[in-house]
């Protein structure tokens, strides 16, 4: 299966040289196969060279998307010349899509302003941009203006976009689960679901009365429960957790995978403290880490809007996401700081994890109570974090976005931890606390800050804050 699949419109104008359409079409296929992006391209014999340009043509062109409008992820708009603006609107408007777009435009050589080689796309990228605005059509560009297919800048901003795509079209259609209600010394974790919905984030919930009499029925030998109990096992070194923990936790996966399914879920956020604890009897660290080592990120503390911001880093990334506090200074550098949860990280986190107990919470629900806690610690490499959240004040959904870079830097302490340096995070913690956003961010061992700051801002049409 492709990453991606693009749409392709190789805009033309008839009285430019028909070999610049020809080569800017080889060109884009091949970019396409070697970056594994497969193409909805109309036939070179369907329109003049394959090119989109008149009224006729543009409607062969959205005929072709209309027919692939459940594979299109995005579309790409080629100018290997002017163009013709109104035939790559139409061809939009007329398919019927309703996805990221992105604009490109071949430079011209100055040595060559000859007829035979001129492009003049430098002006005919701004006549399509202005075109698709006048329709209603959000759209991307590329770093610089005018651009080489066959170049490394291009490529990525190729990359980049299919990313772009991943998370508009991702979070547009999220389905997010809710088990149990937020912890109540928490109101930083509230939310508005219908400030999600408006957005296509759809959100189910559960009760833990029901998932604890669910697993309340299940006996120890269950065939779903040893099965869900050697997945735990061979997952993390489990050390000298009880086995009587362990099976709890089975059970409990169990019941949460089915719940998930029965709603077609695509990640959910747990109610992880007291009344699991209480009347349970263990932590649901591990469960959360599997399920998101598995591209199903679970958030802790009923925290929706954490968790829309992990799965949209997830999207982005192509790798499992986490949700973290931001915690601790690290000694009096400004840049620098601890990044901390009780253990429910997925493994691409640690560079060696092991289950133990969540000894804060283990302070006052009892040792005994709160098995499940992952300890470890993120080895350096690159960071990106982000946080989703609405504002029900004034009735939108905002976010902000930052990169920066895990360090290996000593800490000694217990729980899943990591030591980070963002560049100029003292105006980005001023902006998260003026602003209102909560204690909890996501994370991402990937720079993809800037992906996701397009799809949440130009597609979702959300207030997004790309700190620099």
């Amino acid at each position: 299966m492709a990453r991606a699949t693009l749409g392709v419109i190789v805009g033309n104008r008839d009285f430019f040289p028909d070999v610049l359409v020809t080569e800017a079409r080889a060109e884009i296929l091949a970019l396409f196969a070697e970056m594994d992006i497969e193409a909805v391209i109309v036939d070179a014999a369907a329109t003049k060279l394959g090119g989109v340009e008149t009224r006729a043509e543009a409607k062969v062109c959205a005929e072709l998307f209309g027919q692939n409008r459940g594979r299109i992820e995005g579309v790409l708009v080629v100018l290997p010349n002017f163009g013709d603006e109104k035939g790559v609107a139409d061809t939009m408007r007329l398919s019927g899509l309703d996805v990221p777009i992105l604009i490109q435009a071949y430079p011209d050589d100055v040595t060559a302003f000859t007829l035979d080689r001129r492009r003049d796309s430098f002006c005919g990228k701004i006549s399509v941009c202005n075109d698709l605005r006048q329709y209603g059509f959000a759209y991307s560009l590329t770093e610089r203006h005018t651009i080489p297919v066959k170049s490394d800048a291009f490529r990525a901003d190729l990359d980049r976009f299919v990313r772009v795509c991943k998370v508009a079209n991702g979070m547009r259609s999220a389905r997010l689960g809710a088990i149990g209600t937020r912890p109540d010394a928490f109101k930083t974790v509230r939310y508005s679901e219908k400030l999600l919905e408006a957005s296509g984030i759809a959100v189910s919930v559960i009760d833990f009365s029901e998932v604890f009499g669910q697993a309340g029925k299940l006996t120890d030998d269950h065939a779903r429960v040893t099965a869900k109990l050697d997945e735990i096992k061979a997952y993390i070194a489990h050390g000298l957790a009880p086995a009587e923990k362990l099976v709890k936790m089975a059970k409990l996966g169990v019941v949460i995978d089915d719940w998930m399914a029965e709603n077609d879920l695509n990640a959910t956020a747990i109610q992880c403290w007291h009344s699991l604890q209480e009347y349970y009897g263990v932590n649901v660290c591990t469960l959360m880490s599997m399920m998101s080592n598995k591209m199903m990120p679970s958030a802790c503390e009923t925290d929706i809007t954490g968790l829309a911001s992990m799965y949209a880093l997830q999207l982005a990334a192509g790798e499992p996401a986490a949700i973290v506090d931001l915690n601790n200074n690290y000694g009096d550098d400004p840049d620098t700081c601890v990044l901390f949860h009780c253990g429910n990280w997925p493994l691409n986190f640690y560079a060696k994890a092991e289950m133990k107990t969540a000894e804060v919470l283990g302070t006052t629900l009892g040792a005994d109570n709160v098995w499940g806690a992952i300890n470890g610690r993120t080895p350096a490499g690159p960071l990106t974090i982000a946080r989703i959240s609405t504002d029900d004040v004034n009735g939108r959904c905002k976010a902000y976005v930052a990169q920066g870079q895990f360090l290996d830097d000593p800490l000694d302490t217990f729980g899943s931890s990591a030591v980070v340096d963002i560049p100029n995070l003292q105006p980005l913690l001023k902006y998260i606390c003026n602003t209102g956003f909560e204690h909890h961010s996501a994370m991402s061992p990937a720079h993809t800050a800037d992906a996701v700051a397009e799809a949440l801002g130009n597609y979702l049409h959300w207030e997004v804050y790309r700190h620099e």
